[in-house]
């Protein structure tokens, strides 16, 4: 019998869970931070704690998902697999410096940091995406051939996802303004309801 040979195989998973609990942690230390005036601004608050919870709930279960199926046999998948983690590690900091900014006094510091978001989640949607993609190759046969649809709309919603959230970084989307806010926070809430609609279709297209 041959010598059976043992290649290291590096440990994303734990990283991942690690690097996913402590951007979840540092979302909550960021709520807790700040005392609110006003019952209205405790709802507040809790309600953009909501949203970053929400988006990394989302993106953690996504990454999990693809994860538990896709083989990280090149340096290509375990790099993006890293940038991911960077990109999620970064998301509470850049989402708790636009609700600390005032868009009257900070306005400048506030466009950068909400661009800078835009850009941290088209980063995430986008490798997701591209991560999906290789499963909804049906000639990798990574996947059962009756969930390829599945992950190929799932592969497509990212995308589109992505494409959301990038283009809020155009100048039009901070220069209108709804209720004194400009139209790029408002345009963010539309992958959320996305995908709920998505997951919703996709529940009773099984």
């Amino acid at each position: 019998m041959g010598e059976v040979i043992k290649r290291p195989r590096p440990r994303i998973e734990s990283l991942s869970d690690l690097i996913f609990g402590l951007a979840l942690s540092i979302g909550a230390i960021s709520l807790i931070s700040r005392i609110p005036g006003t019952p209205f601004r405790m709802l507040i608050d809790i309600a953009e704690f909501g949203f970053s919870f929400l988006i990394l709930i989302s993106v953690w279960m996504g990454y999990t998902n693809i994860m538990s199926v896709l083989p990280l046999e090149s340096g290509t998948v375990v790099g993006l697999n890293l940038v991911l983690l960077f990109l999620v590690s970064i998301e509470p900091y850049l989402f708790y410096l636009n609700i600390i900014f005032d868009l009257s006094d900070h306005a400048l510091l506030l466009d950068s940091a909400s661009r800078l978001y835009a850009l941290d989640m088209t980063g995430l949607m986008l490798i997701l995406a591209l991560f999906t993609y290789e499963l909804a190759r049906e000639e990798r046969g990574l996947v059962a051939a009756d969930l390829i649809a599945h992950y190929r709309r799932v592969r497509d919603s990212l995308f589109v996802f992505a494409a959301l959230f990038l283009v809020t970084v155009m100048p039009i989307f901070w220069n209108i303004k709804i209720q004194d806010l400009p139209l790029r926070f408002y345009f963010w809430l539309i992958p959320l309801v996305l995908s709920f609609a998505f997951r919703v279709s996709g529940r009773f297209q099984k």
